[in-house]
């Protein structure tokens, strides 16, 4: 669970918390309020399922910046596609929750905040899979668990390259996605996060996985 920060120690708690309770914490408020009116649920309903579903998105792009090459293509695609989706200016600080949840939930934007897009990128084959795992965990139906993760993975992706896509480097969000903890709580989000970049099917993941998971964009 989030750990609320006190209320004079703001930017400690930014700049010391993981990628996943940094963006939590400003998702928290207007930003899960506007995701429970999308989904029809309740707003705490919301928070625990928002809390799920990040850990989640940032597994699976962990898991495909624990070698360099995928390091790379995934800052390329930020680079490419997400730099400008958060409302322009480097760092955490120009990430505007606002401008892109906004977009994503009235369909604008493009690439960029098209989510059954990104999905397809981050868990190629296995969105499904991925969306039953989070219903699992969180006891939403496979189409709001699909949905939910179709608003978070723009917003993921833009934040990530608010942080990483000017000013850092492959091996810096590949070290900072590294410190991410698995998801927890669930058996199958584990299976999946082992088994989605398997693509060649040989029982690893190796490079070749890697380059053909984010090498499509």
């Amino acid at each position: 669970m989030l750990r609320r920060p006190h209320p004079g120690a703001k930017e400690s708690i930014v700049n010391t918390n993981s990628l996943t309770e940094t963006l939590l914490s400003q998702l928290q408020g207007p930003g899960v309020q506007q995701v429970s009116q999308q989904l029809g649920l309740d707003q705490n309903q919301a928070s625990q399922a928002v809390t799920a579903a990040l850990p989640l998105l940032m597994g699976a792009l962990r898991r495909n910046a624990s070698q360099p090459q995928g390091a790379q293509s995934l800052l390329n695609a930020l680079q490419k596609d997400h730099l400008a989706g958060g409302g322009g200016g480097g760092g955490g600080g120009g990430f505007d929750l606002g401008s892109i949840l906004g977009a994503v939930l009235g369909g604008g934007g493009g690439s960029a905040t098209n989510g059954a897009g990104i999905l397809g990128h981050v868990f190629g084959g296995q969105t499904p899979q991925a969306a039953q795992a989070l219903g699992q965990q969180t006891g939403l139906d496979s189409g709001r668990s699909g949905q939910l993760l179709a608003i978070l993975a723009p917003i993921v992706m833009s934040f990530l390259a608010q942080r990483f896509a000017q000013q850092g480097n492959a091996g810096q969000l590949s070290q900072a996605l590294g410190q991410e903890a698995p998801p927890a709580g669930s058996a199958s989000f584990t299976g999946l996060l082992g088994g989605m970049l398997d693509q060649n099917g040989d029982g690893k993941t190796d490079v070749t996985d890697l380059m053909g998971f984010l090498g499509k964009r």
